[in-house]
């Protein structure tokens, strides 16, 4: 297809690096017995994960698949997301992971904008590709029947699997090689493909042997948060699968599941998103689990209320908060256990792999206290966004990246995301960021969840509203809202309007849809 491979025996380079293929071919042959992928009745040492790996890196070459072909992943967390994703680490072929949650037309833009032709799916999701099959690149799609399932699914995969050898690829893989292509959420329009190298989650998996954010080898990690997420792909799951940790896989995510699984499987490392973590405070019985195992809660994806925070405080657990995003490969500072009460709302301080400012408009540093963008630098940061050079040129200016996060930094160092560029409304010439709105209105007893947008206004050009899912049997009027916000915040950043909502529009990956809110109450009067 694209490029013939070259043989890994042809390697004259003394310091060479290769992909991170390399790491289950490592612990396949050092620890093959220690187990690696628990999923569902099945339990896989790294010893099989990689021979299983190399069957289906073999047939996707049978496939004509070779570097830098592009092969979409449509599928559930599980055993075979894992192993069709180091096969294409293998091939050096780039893995497209693809948001099943997506409409067939936001999916064939992902398809054709990346050029995959090849598509490993679960048959659930077979009405998706369906009628979008005949305008995408699509040449070959294999697909996968979970174990468990009872859908009359068909097992082109197990039946791949066996009539494919074990051999490992003998494909030269570089560590700067494309690895992944992770399409972002696309909140503020069409995504677009960030491009990230095996390099990325190599460095991402090296921080993630220091300090608080640390896995370990005797490690158990469960990964609930979906896979085709940067956050469950890259914050524990790759690092553990580099470290040669136990990994419980789950599909989709049950509040009252996952506490299960702690306890059976002694989980000691657990990332959720915001809202998942929420739902975990709203189990009623949460208190009969032991989870003595788990030494280390993150959360990540979106701020965390901190509320939520507290509640697993409370209860004399690790929670800590990070901040990454696709385009660093998930990490980039973490909020450490022994800051994590007085420091609340922080999102830390940088990984040691990583440097971060805050600038002006003339990227320009700001002093300590003052708001500006987020920028970044080093090796966790991805290539280029896929065919986009004029988005890539935008946000790589002058050595750094521009992540279109405003933020603060205080006195001690600690960094603080107020909110994105694009959501931070301007009210009578006065910065109003929705995050620390958010925050406040997070402690109010009947809200349970919040987002606050800008929406028009004669006189001031746009106030603040809130869109609040209230508690259970709870209510609340705007004239309770402003009473509680009176000491807690500045008249201009207090809500001037208050609409209740049976639920707040997300992404798949926890993020509340701003862009949807503000078409919805853009004309509000």
């Amino acid at each position: 297809m694209t490029e013939k491979p070259m043989a890994l025996s042809s390697v004259e380079d003394p310091h060479y690096l290769g992909g991170i293929g390399d790491w289950l071919r490592y612990h396949g042959e050092r620890n093959p017995t220690q187990e690696a992928i628990i999923f569902r009745d099945q339990r896989l040492s790294y010893g099989t994960l990689n021979q299983r790996t190399n069957r289906i890196a073999n047939a996707l070459a049978a496939r004509g698949v070779g570097k830098g072909d592009r092969v979409a992943l449509l599928l559930l967390n599980g055993n075979a997301f894992i192993e069709t994703f180091f096969a294409c680490a293998k091939l050096g072929a780039i893995a497209v992971p693809l948001n099943y949650r997506l409409t067939p037309a936001e999916l064939q833009f992902i398809l054709s904008d990346s050029g995959s032709r090849v598509l490993v799916y679960h048959p659930r999701f077979s009405d998706l590709i369906k009628p979008i099959r005949g305008e995408t690149a699509l040449e070959h799609g294999i697909a996968v029947a979970m174990p468990g399932d009872d859908i009359g699914a068909d097992a082109d995969y197990e039946q791949t699997l066996r009539r494919s050898p074990d051999s490992e690829p003998d494909v030269l893989v570089r560590q700067q090689d494309p690895l992944m292509m992770m399409y972002t959420s696309g909140t503020t329009g069409k995504p677009k493909g960030a491009l990230l190298s095996h390099a990325n989650p190599t460095w991402i998996a090296i921080n993630s042997m220091l300090g608080d954010l640390a896995v370990y080898h005797h490690d158990t990690v469960l990964t609930v948060a979906p896979l085709f997420h940067i956050g469950g792909l890259g914050i524990y799951t790759l690092p553990a699968l580099y470290m040669g940790t136990k990994v419980v896989l789950h599909a989709e995510f049950d509040p009252t599941e996952t506490l299960r699984t702690v306890e059976r499987e002694q989980v000691s490392v657990l990332f959720l998103l915001p809202a998942m973590w929420q739902a975990l405070t709203l189990v009623p019985d949460i208190d009969d689990f032991r989870l003595d195992s788990l030494r280390t809660l993150l959360s990540g994806g979106a701020p965390c209320p901190i509320p939520v925070i507290e509640f697993f405080q409370k209860r004399g657990l690790q929670f800590l908060e990070g901040f990454g995003m696709t385009e660093t490969c998930a990490s980039a500072c973490v909020l450490g256990d022994a800051d994590a009460v007085r420091k609340n709302g922080s999102v830390g301080k940088p990984l040691i792999h990583v440097q971060m400012r805050i600038v002006d408009e003339q990227d320009r540093d700001v002093p300590p206290g003052e708001t500006g963008e987020l920028v970044l630098r080093g090796p966790t940061l991805f290539l280029e966004y896929w065919n986009r050079p004029d988005a890539t040129e935008e946000a790589f200016r002058n050595g750094w990246f521009h992540s279109g996060d405003i933020a603060r930094q205080d006195e001690e160092g600690f960094y603080y995301i107020v909110d994105r560029k694009k959501d931070m409304l301007i009210s009578g010439g006065e910065n109003v960021y929705p995050t620390e709105v958010e925050q406040v209105l997070y402690r109010h007893p009947a809200v349970q969840e919040v987002a606050v947008i800008g929406v028009p206004d004669a006189r001031w050009g746009e106030v603040p509203m809130a869109l609040v899912v209230a508690r259970p049997q709870q209510s609340l009027t705007l004239n309770e809202l402003e009473a509680f916000c009176r000491d807690k915040l500045a008249r201009f950043k207090t809500p001037k309007h208050l609409q209740l909502v049976d639920a707040l529009p997300r992404t798949a990956t926890g993020k509340i849809l701003k862009r949807e809110l503000r078409r919805q109450f853009a004309t509000h009067d």
